[in-house]
C-alpha cells in the first residue's frame, strides 16, 4: 500500500483489515461487497497501470469512529455498505455509505484527500421516494450513479433510489 493511502487511514483513524491490493478500477467500483485478499504484502498493492486502483479494506467499526468524530453527532451515521478507501491515478479517496438515523435515509459521502487536507466531493442522500445530492466531481474522473444516470456536478433532487454508486465517469 502506498504511503499516501496509509496516511489517509491513519489520519482518519480508520483501520485497514484483511484485503489490500490492486484491481481494475471498473471492477473495483462495480463491487458493492468487501474486496477479496489478493496481495500477499503491502508492496504488492501498487497499481501497474492507470486503469487500476490500489485499495484497502477497512474495519467498519473504525469508520463508525470516523463518522462520529467528523460529524459531531455520535451514532447519527451508521455504515451500511463496505466503504471504499483507494488510490486512483495518484489521488486518494474515501467513499462511505451509511444510514442517517436522524433524517431516516441512506447517505453516500465521498472525500478526496490532498496535501491541503480532506474535502467532501459528493454527498447523496437517498430513499425510495427521493434522492438529494450535492456533487462536485468535475475535477475527478468519477461520477455518482443514481438509477443509471451519472452525475458529476450540481446540487438538486431526483427520483428515489435503493442504492447509489461511486463510478468512473
Amino acid at each position: 500500500m502506498n504511503n499516501k493511502l496509509r496516511n489517509i487511514l491513519i489520519g482518519a483513524g480508520v483501520a485497514a483489515v484483511g484485503a489490500i491490493g490492486t484491481k481494475k478500477a471498473v471492477d473495483y467500483f462495480r463491487n458493492r461487497g468487501k474486496e477479496e485478499v489478493i496481495a500477499d504484502t503491502e508492496e504488492d498493492a501498487v497499481p501497474t497501470s492507470a486503469e487500476e486502483v490500489a485499495y484497502a479494506n477497512v474495519q467498519e467499526s473504525s469508520v463508525q469512529s470516523f463518522l462520529d468524530a467528523s460529524f459531531g453527532s455520535p451514532g447519527r451515521y451508521v455504515p451500511n455498505r463496505p466503504p471504499k478507501v483507494f488510490d486512483y491515478q495518484g489521488e486518494q479517496y474515501m467513499v462511505i455509505w451509511a444510514r442517517d438515523t436522524e433524517k431516516n435515509k441512506n447517505q453516500m459521502m465521498a472525500f478526496q484527500y490532498t496535501d491541503a487536507g480532506r474535502k467532501m466531493i459528493a454527498s447523496v442522500g437517498y430513499t425510495n421516494e427521493k434522492t438529494d445530492y450535492n456533487v462536485n466531481l468535475d475535477s475527478t474522473p468519477f461520477a455518482v450513479e443514481v438509477n443509471g444516470n451519472k452525475i458529476t456536478s450540481g446540487q438538486s433532487e431526483t427520483s428515489g433510489a435503493s442504492d447509489v454508486d461511486f463510478v468512473l465517469a
